[in-house]
């Protein structure tokens, strides 16, 4: 899209750069000073020399990112000044730790909102994680996974139910029910939305090590046993529910336990015969990023003249902001295209929709600069983890 020479952000082939702060949000290759949304791979790299998240998010970055990486922590509504520029975290409502991006400088404010959920059901939806703050701003950064009208998310306490009924009829037939999502933040939502009178509750290891974080965050998770795809289920734990990543369908790790029926959880599955495409037995529409209702509220409650669409349906949502009488355009990013995010939608499907498949290169891990040199960091004082 058209820039001016004073946008507070702008598209480097790095990634989103603030030139009157010299940092990046976001960005998807090596660079100084990064602010990171959330710990999702296709927003959080390593090799940044410094890294700036919410607080909460530390421990899964640490988890994903390495020992190595600096990294410093920021709560929800505290403020930083870097080079002028006024920079704080809201929450997004996406995975645990999850934030908006609030810029000001010189009188202008920019909200650069990450991934984020917010569903037209009108609940808060997902228990894991703080719920979705609205920033006012003048200009809103916003995702466009979900931005066509046909998405709509039912309320939590409705998906929690279809669960559980599956789960239910899976355990009388003597079944184990395996509910596949991305081990950070689908996983743990998952979980949440569990009946543990039902049976007992398995997950697989890389479950576990993101759940420790949740957990030492606070974040309430029902009582489960690591299953570590050694032999079989002990008898006792016949009908047991299984969380898991979806990869384990291709590596072996359910082979030897006997019946077992199969299920995704994304909000992918709202489309027409995904769910056989897949082979799946039952797919749920449960997802962590904001339906078609949930991204225009969201948009409409910043009071934003000028929206900025990335990764997703971009076009669409831009024409429909436009037709409302917005400033819209598009940063075209490297981002919703990795592992540890909704499920990639499928090549026909982005053909047959119209969304954009375009993606920056990823670019290397790589640290920048000398590793003896001293290291650049934001001006802060208080939470950091290094």
């Amino acid at each position: 899209m058209t820039t001016s020479g004073d946008d507070l952000v702008v598209l480097r082939p790095q990634g989103l750069y603030c030139p009157a702060g010299d940092f990046y949000i976001d960005p998807w290759r090596p660079v100084d000073r990064a602010v990171v949304t959330h710990a999702h791979a296709d927003h959080a790299r390593a090799g940044h020399r410094a890294l700036l998240a919410q607080v909460d998010s530390l421990g899964v970055l640490r988890e994903r990112l390495g020992p190595r990486q600096p990294l410093q922590g920021l709560r929800y509504g505290e403020t930083l000044t870097q080079r002028g520029v006024t920079i704080s975290l809201h929450p997004a409502g996406h995975v645990l730790g999850s934030a908006q991006v609030r810029l000001e400088h010189a009188g202008r404010v920019w909200v650069a909102s990450g991934d984020y959920f917010v569903s037209g059901a009108g609940d808060e939806g997902n228990a894991t994680c703080e719920p979705f703050e609205p920033v006012r701003c003048d200009t809103f950064i916003t995702e466009s996974t979900f931005a066509l009208p046909i998405y709509r998310w039912a309320a939590q306490a409705e998906l929690n139910a279809q669960i559980n009924r599956w789960w239910s009829a899976c355990a009388a037939d003597g079944a184990h029910a395996l509910l596949m999502g991305y081990s950070f933040g689908k996983a743990q939502r998952l979980l949440a939305a569990l009946d543990p009178s039902i049976g007992p509750i398995l997950v697989h290891p890389t479950v576990d090590r993101i759940n420790r974080a949740y957990r030492a965050a606070g974040v309430a998770l029902p009582p489960y046993r690591v299953f570590d795809g050694q032999g079989p289920v002990a008898p006792g734990l016949r009908g047991a529910m299984l969380v898991a990543p979806p990869n384990v369908r291709g590596n072996g790790w359910a082979q030897g336990l006997g019946e077992v029926r199969h299920a995704f959880a994304s909000g992918w599955m709202q489309v027409r015969n995904r769910r056989q495409r897949m082979g799946m037995d039952r797919g749920f529409v449960v997802s962590d990023h904001a339906d078609w209702p949930g991204l225009t509220r969201a948009i409409a409650d910043t009071g934003a003249s000028r929206v900025i669409v990335t990764h997703g349906y971009e076009d669409t949502l831009v024409r429909w902001l436009r037709e409302q009488g917005l400033q819209a355009g598009t940063f075209r990013t490297a981002y919703g295209d990795g592992p540890g995010d909704e499920e990639p939608v499928l090549a026909d499907e982005a053909a047959t929709a119209g969304r954009s498949t375009d993606r920056e290169p990823r670019g290397t891990t790589a640290a920048v600069g000398d590793a003896d040199a001293e290291q650049p960091t934001f001006d802060i004082r208080g939470d950091s983890d290094t």
